[in-house]
């Protein structure tokens, strides 16, 4: 290849990477959490924390920020899809393997929850606390209150740093902890319990571990078959047993407003549930599709 040639190779190579890099083809980008990281579904993080009057929580009906999905935990790695900018703020479309259920929207977060890495960052580690260390963490959550997507019932502070409420405006203090997103939801309760060791969501808690056979069972004989941290679950809500004598759960006062944590005995429980739902041993065999169920799954590593 003479030299006018090279030139022109050169310059035709160019040109085709200025488009490539115009177009968005960069390499991948990744990000580690350095603080509780919110995760939402849409990017507007500034309409639901604050709105245009910057006074505004976006709350549905029942009081809950719905665009919530979960706090990621310090040390979670996401893949970087996408930035978008809002206003002087940076949101980064992710996805990540600590929660990898399908959305339609996609998942964001604040860049600066974040920390950015060029090579893929090791997964968090996950370690299980001892049974008795879970039970302690689930009995501390003993009445915080119930947040949609929560899982860090402290609270994350940063978000007021963030996305602070107007000046001279001063929220209840029931709305700087929702505004703070610090309480938890049923499978956040656990989640936090076990420093995200287990599934996120119910859709996945109810088949996680392994079944309890329960079907055609009345509630004296499912109490016989249960251990300390088997899940009382279907998709859309888990009951958490303590003993033989209790179980803990996070739920919604019963006019579907407030609630939180709460300690009930698992006889009333149970028989408040069978009245409602009908006793499975899988969720939901091929039979029992459109049955309202429950199932109870055993997932602790040394339980029976």
């Amino acid at each position: 290849m003479n030299r006018s040639k090279t030139i022109l190779f050169i310059i035709l190579i160019s040109l085709t990477l200025a488009v490539s890099f115009r177009a968005g083809s960069t390499p991948a980008v990744y990000a580690i959490a350095a603080l509780p990281a919110p995760v939402l579904n849409t990017p507007d993080f500034a309409a639901v924390f604050g709105g245009r009057d910057g006074k505004t929580l976006h709350l549905d009906p029942s009081g809950l920020i719905r665009e919530v999905e979960f706090a990621a935990l310090p040390g979670t790695a996401f893949r970087i899809e996408e930035r978008l900018k809002r206003g002087s703020r940076t949101i980064y479309r992710v996805t990540t393997d600590d929660y990898p259920y399908p959305t339609k929207n996609g998942y964001f977060i604040d860049s600066r929850f974040v920390r950015t890495a060029d090579s893929p960052p090791l997964p968090r580690k996950r370690l299980l606390p001892a049974k008795q260390r879970v039970i302690d963490n689930l009995l501390a959550a003993r009445g915080s209150r119930y947040v949609w997507g929560g899982n860090w019932r402290s609270g994350i502070p940063q978000l007021l740093q963030f996305y602070p409420p107007a000046s001279g405006f001063h929220p209840s203090p029931a709305t700087l902890e929702m505004w703070q997103l610090a309480g938890v939801d049923c499978s956040g309760l656990l989640y936090e319990a076990t420093n995200g060791y287990t599934p996120r969501n119910t859709s996945v808690l109810v088949e996680y571990g392994r079944g309890v056979p329960i079907a055609g069972l009345n509630a004296k004989r499912i109490i016989r078959q249960v251990e300390p941290l088997d899940l009382i679950v279907w998709s859309g809500h888990v009951q958490i047993v303590l003993d033989r004598e209790r179980v803990i759960e996070s739920r919604l006062g019963p006019t579907g407003k407030g609630g939180g944590v709460i300690v009930r005995p698992l006889r009333e429980a149970l028989m408040g549930l069978l009245k409602e739902r009908v006793p499975l041993d899988a969720y939901p065999p091929a039979a029992a599709r459109g049955v309202k169920g429950f199932v109870i799954r055993r997932w602790y590593p040394d339980s029976g």
